[in-house]
């Protein structure tokens, strides 16, 4: 089979103008950005307010492992499969971050024949969007740091500033840095580092925000330290909340593309799935509602991560629920939570895939306690064998779900044909609203148990004390109505990365609390999260090259 980059190149893309037309936009609705982008207009969500909404369906996974699940091209796959039986489909996807796809976990544009293009666009730089999201977040460190210097006003604690500068790109140096030496003229020493772009609180609440003006606002209560009388300092004070949001006028716009069958799809945002929400935007996700009758969005990681965090954030920002769940899974990886090493996944292990099981019941378990219909999408590979198929067909019957055995990597929509069938009869079968794991009202600390005892199954939460501290000033400041976000590993249910399956007698260790009060949560660490990943000893990067005439080969 060809790599997904020649697919790819050897796809018949319809031009921009095109897939504009098949969704009814108008002329003022869009701008090109080349002949198979297209920027939509930031003012088109509120002229569309009128319209209907579509049936919302999300995609998630199980924990994440090695041996791959394919959520991205599940849900390629599923768009294309709706259009194929004449639903009117629309994707709504992350923008892909230069970090992964030049380390090891590879881009965010599906794979096979059920890709979004143009993928080598789309996987590097695509229309600038997260590149003005690191201009504007080193932009806000330059207006710190110019600040103290000409005489700190504000009295901010160069010891207490969080504001972190951003590149994307993984880069270990730059975690822990000291800026500012050199003498008077060159500031004033501090200590600093930095996040991976997709970290940045920017880019959360670009994906949070409804439009220019919320952004503004949004921006404006950045908390990006705090005064030595231990005061939060926003952006507001700063008086750079303008100047910031001037930098992401065209980035709020979302991103028009198509799949390899040219199904539409919206590429907007892409937040750090472990310290942010990892959602694509708000208003892509409520575009594609009004243009469409089905909109297939994800979530990052597994539905303890992602899904919890689409549902009990993104939904609240953006006034919608879904229809509908795809839990993504695959043979090979769940044999791998049944404790099969990964250079073994080839060859038949029943035992170990009824172990792995237990991962997919938990993730099943969790979507079951929103409220909503789902189904299981199990992303076929060439090494599953009839056996496995029909052990996990039998247990999945045996436990009241749904499940469809996807090829859409091989087949394009074809091959989503079945899941789709069930996807559409799962929306018809909702009833009620969704149930939400904590209301806003509650305090932080018991938000936090809710998630790690309903969402990860964990027996109870440590804090330390640094973290019982922030619980506590943060719920003086007047931030506890905010919901947590967890920054957890996505590998296992708890915050052991080495324990997959499904983990029982843990508790979630609390580290630290962080106050992205412009996003509108409070991230909670727990374990050892990275907010600036590291190249692995062979980066991806190795393989990729571009010929004299620009052909584009080795990016995956």
């Amino acid at each position: 089979m060809k790599t997904d980059i020649e697919i790819a190149q050897a796809a018949q893309m319809k031009r921009i103008e095109e897939i504009a037309e098949d969704l009814n936009l108008a002329k003022e609705d869009w701008e090109p950005y080349g002949h198979y982008k297209a920027k939509l207009n930031d003012q088109l969500l509120h002229k569309l307010s009128d319209r209907p909404d579509g049936k919302i369906i999300l995609t998630t996974a199980i924990s994440p492992t090695p041996a791959g699940e394919g959520k991205s091209t599940v849900t390629v796959g599923l768009g294309q499969a709706l259009n194929r039986i004449n639903k009117k489909a629309i994707i709504a996807l992350r923008e892909p971050s230069l970090g992964p796809t030049m380390g090891i976990k590879g881009g965010a544009a599906g794979g096979g024949y059920s890709q979004v293009v143009p993928m080598q666009d789309i996987n590097l730089h695509f229309t600038g969007d997260i590149h003005a999201i690191t201009t504007a977040n080193n932009a806000l460190s330059a207006f710190i740091d110019n600040h103290i210097h000409q005489g700190n006003v504000l009295n901010i604690d160069p010891r207490r500033i969080e504001w972190k500068r951003v590149m994307d790109m993984n880069d270990r140096a730059l975690r822990q840095i000291v800026v500012g030496l050199g003498g008077p003229v060159k500031g004033v020493p501090r200590e600093d580092g930095f996040n991976i772009s997709v970290a940045s609180e920017i880019m959360a609440i670009l994906c949070l925000a409804d439009g220019l003006n919320d952004l503004k606002e949004r921006i404006s209560r950045i908390v990006v330290g705090y005064t030595y009388d231990r005061e939060p300092v926003t952006v507001s004070q700063l008086g750079v909340e303008g100047a910031l949001t001037l930098l992401l006028k065209d980035a709020i716009k979302p991103n028009l593309v198509q799949t390899l069958e040219n199904t539409p799809a919206i590429i907007h945002g892409g937040p750090f799935a472990n310290i942010a929400h990892g959602c694509n935007s708000v208003m892509a996700t409520k575009i594609a509602a009004k243009l469409g009758e089905y909109v297939v969005t994800e979530a990052g990681f597994g539905a303890d991560l992602g899904a919890e965090k689409f549902l009990d954030i993104k939904t609240r920002a953006g006034g919608f629920e879904p229809d509908a769940v795809v839990i993504v899974a695959t043979i090979r990886a769940l044999k791998m939570h049944g404790g099969m090493d990964k250079k073994e996944l080839e060859y038949e292990n029943v035992e170990a895939l009824q172990q792995g099981m237990e991962n997919l019941k938990k993730h099943m378990e969790t979507i079951e306690s929103f409220g909503l219909p789902y189904v299981i999408g199990i992303n076929k590979f060439p090494t599953d064998t009839d056996q496995e198929v029909a052990f996990l067909k039998q247990w999945c019957e045996s436990n009241g779900a749904e499940v469809s055995l996807v090829d859409v990597f091989a087949e394009g929509g074809k091959g989503g044909i079945d899941l789709a069938e069930k996807v559409i009869s799962a929306c018809e079968a909702k009833e009620g609203s969704l149930q939400r794991v904590y209301e806003l009202d509650e305090p932080l600390e018991q938000k936090i148990l809710k998630i790690a005892q309903k969402v990860y199954g964990a027996d109870g939460v440590e804090f330390t004390s640094k973290a019982k501290k922030q619980l506590a000033q943060f719920e003086q400041l007047g931030y506890g109505n905010l919901p947590v976000c967890m920054a957890k590993t996505q590998y296992s249910l708890s915050d052991d990365p080495s324990l997959l399956g499904r983990p029982k007698g843990f508790k979630i260790t609390v580290r630290e609390l962080r106050a992205s009060v412009g996003a509108g949560f409070i991230v909670v660490l727990t374990g050892d999260v990275m907010t600036m990943p590291g190249l692995p000893k062979s980066p991806a990067a190795l393989k990729m090259d571009v010929t004299e005439d620009g052909k584009i080969t080795g990016l995956f």
